[in-house]
């Protein structure tokens, strides 16, 4: 795919998923803008990406900060004009009994990962809606359907993402706005040979899943040429959903 100067808004993308999503926007020639609060890794990334003759772009942002949303699209479009595709990845969790989940923890959770996502969306559609249109890809997660114990907030806000996903899709169709959604399952973001046999054979797809998994969706779903499809949500988690576990 090619999204040559396209302008690539992917948050939390200093590390881990994010990352990986906006180095294989970045190898199909985009202009990739960086926006978390991590700018040690954060500035390096954008040397990585202007070394290898693309660009890039850091915006140091707390998208649980709604002052540091606004301050990030106006830098974006002080230093590129137009928005064209934005990667919704910031995402906290809190592990936490629910009898001792504190107010604090689970405004912190549902601020950062659905109202951020919200205020991003609403930011970057204003610029897009002048232009003549954009891609929202949003990142929710398989435990929207499915759950560890004392993850209440993460699995609340990631459902919400999902919901929030269909209805943006419509409010938005009327600009030319795409807004689509992708779960991801299990993706190893650290070492990924230390993975052990089980980890990977408990899977029906044979493996763990990698960022390039999610990036690769990422690009399918914001490539002009498949505007016809919006509201929806990808899993993508090597199957483990569609799988009947019962202890042996």
């Amino acid at each position: 795919m090619n999204f040559l100067d396209k302008v690539v808004v992917v948050t939390g993308a200093a590390n881990g998923l994010g990352k990986g999503i906006a180095l294989e926007y970045s190898a199909n020639l985009a202009k990739l803008v960086i926006a978390d609060k991590d700018s040690e890794n954060g500035e390096r990334l954008v040397q990585e990406i202007n070394s290898n003759g693309r660009e890039g772009l850091f915006v140091n942002t707390d998208v649980n900060n709604p002052d540091d949303i606004v301050r990030l699209f106006q830098k974006v479009v002080e230093s590129f004009g137009v928005i064209d595709i934005l990667v919704n990845n910031a995402g906290v969790s809190r592990i936490n009994s629910p009898y001792d989940l504190a107010v604090d923890e689970w405004d912190y959770v549902l601020n950062t990962n659905l109202r951020g996502i919200f205020l991003c969306s609403r930011e970057a559609a204003k610029v897009m809606k002048d232009h003549g249109g954009g891609s929202i890809v949003n990142i929710s997660s398989t435990r929207a359907f499915m759950s560890e114990p004392n993850t209440e907030a993460y699995a609340a806000s990631k459902g919400g993402i999902i919901a929030l996903t269909h209805a943006m899709a419509i409010s938005f169709s009327s600009d030319n706005i795409q807004v689509n959604c992708i779960s991801p399952g299990w993706i190893e973001t650290g070492d990924y040979d230390s993975l052990r046999e089980i980890d990977h054979l408990q899977h029906p797809s044979g493996r763990v899943g990698k960022p390039i998994d999610i990036a690769k969706a990422c690009l399918f779903l914001s490539n002009p040429g498949n505007d016809f499809m919006t509201g929806t949500n990808i899993v993508i988690d090597g199957g483990m959903t569609r799988k009947m576990i019962y202890e042996p």
